[in-house]
């Protein structure tokens, strides 16, 4: 009897001592995986703004600044585009200061914090870029609505007629149709790429909740 009990002793002993060893391992994966996720996020947003920079040099030819300038919107345009990038690449910043902190992160409570930050870091980012999306897309509506000649001849044209309620109902549902349809791809788009990594550190973040109680 005697020597059972001290088997058993010895066996609980190893359990613990086994317990421990696993989430420590566990642990090293989590925060092998949510460095990796992050450090993808970092190359995303570095790959999308070099992407935006190279598209933006190639179409801002002499007939954009001249449509701009038609449409009067010429020097909100050059200060939106100067705060987009001070913005986005402000953004960076942060995907790389999380990037270097989840990576010498060295307990399971800190590494929980610095994935919800990093979470809500990407959050701000997306809906960021959406609303830009929204705001130039109105603003350039609106604009063209107001100072292109024929735009505003064919809407004063429209108001005149009997019916024009209906017209405009149904210029007013296209236009919103196609906004949502582009909002819809853009919102698509962050979903897929960005989505797919959050929901990886949200995994993360969920098998931490477990070691950490």
């Amino acid at each position: 009897m005697e020597e059972l009990d001290l088997l058993k002793k010895d066996w609980k002993k190893n359990e613990n001592s086994f317990k421990q060893i696993s989430e420590n391992e566990i642990y090293k994966m989590i925060h092998q995986n949510s460095s990796s996720v992050v450090k993808w996020i970092l190359i995303i947003g570095i790959i999308e703004f070099a992407l935006m920079t190279t598209l933006g040099f190639f179409t801002a030819d002499d007939n954009y600044f001249v449509m701009l300038k038609k449409y009067h919107i010429d020097t909100f345009m050059s200060i939106l585009t100067i705060l987009n990038y001070v913005v986005v690449i402000s953004f960076i910043f942060l995907f790389y200061r999380n990037f270097k902190t989840i990576s010498t992160t060295d307990s399971a409570r800190k590494l929980m914090k610095n994935i919800l930050k990093t979470r809500k870091t990407v959050q701000f980012y997306v809906w960021y870029n959406l609303g830009m999306f929204a705001m130039i897309f109105f603003v350039v509506l609106l604009s063209t609505c107001y100072y292109d000649e024929r735009m505003s001849t064919m809407l004063h044209d429209i108001g005149e007629k009997d019916n024009a309620i209906w017209i405009w109902t149904v210029i007013i549902g296209l236009t919103l149709g196609m906004f949502a349809a582009m909002f819809a791809i853009f919102w698509l788009f962050y979903r897929l790429v960005y989505g797919f990594l959050l929901r990886k550190l949200h995994k993360n973040y969920q098998e931490l909740k477990k070691i950490d109680l």
